[in-house]
């Protein structure tokens, strides 16, 4: 059960229905016991809807984080919910030979935070007129750049850094550095092709070390 954006709780893994067919996707290799595959979890859910529970088991706090990094808490709820809601409903269309269903609930939640775009500049740039707060991090945490901190402790050069960027080449550092996919992954994400990420993400780096000149992490 989840509840949606309106409050409403909606049971979408709990409905009976007949058993899995034989085909079976993604099966571990280690058989009778071993972990199942998103891939095999998602095939399954087709006939026993209780199945994609799997899925939201294993990835729903790690949405969660990465909406609640964009957006807030405020909203981190809602993103998430509405993500596996999304994800439950399309689950056909799933690319069966895929088994880590990572890339693809977090291209739905970047999707889904897209239509909080001004919510989350506006954010950004409160955070940037945020005081300093002097001997919270360290001078090496610093370092390590707006691609391995988290939003929640943003300096305020960087918030603002981050707000001036645009939406796509947002979406595409963030996927990188707060969800942790790799170039491959972020291109299935976002729909996009891997040459597109590569020069997006090199582009994108080169302005933040324009704006940003002491973190020269970006520039690599």
């Amino acid at each position: 059960m989840v509840s949606t954006a309106s409050g409403r709780d909606t049971h979408v893994w709990r409905q009976p229905s007949p058993p899995a067919p034989p085909f079976d996707p993604g099966a571990p290799p280690g058989g009778p016991g071993a972990e199942a595959s998103d891939a095999r979890l998602i095939h399954a859910s087709m006939t026993r809807p209780e199945e994609f529970s799997g899925v939201f088991d294993r990835h729903a706090d790690e949405i969660h984080a990465y909406a609640s990094r964009r957006l807030g808490p405020d909203h981190a709820d809602d993103v998430t919910a509405e993500t596996f809601l999304v994800a439950f409903r399309k689950r056909h269309r799933y690319d069966l030979a895929r088994d880590d269903a990572r890339p693809w609930l977090y291209g739905i939640a970047a999707n889904l935070i897209s239509g909080h775009r001004r919510s989350e500049v506006r954010r950004l740039r409160a955070l940037a007129r945020s005081p300093h707060e002097a001997g919270d991090r360290g001078s090496h945490e610093e370092e390590r750049g707006a691609e391995r901190a988290s939003a929640a402790a943003l300096r305020p050069a960087l918030a603002a850094a981050l707000a001036r960027l645009s939406a796509a080449e947002r979406d595409l550092l963030l996927l990188i550095a707060w969800a942790d996919l790799s170039y491959e992954e972020a291109a299935e994400a976002l729909g996009i092709p891997i040459g597109t990420v590569r020069s997006r993400l090199h582009r994108t780096r080169a302005r933040l070390r324009r704006h940003l000149p002491s973190f020269q992490e970006y520039a690599s």
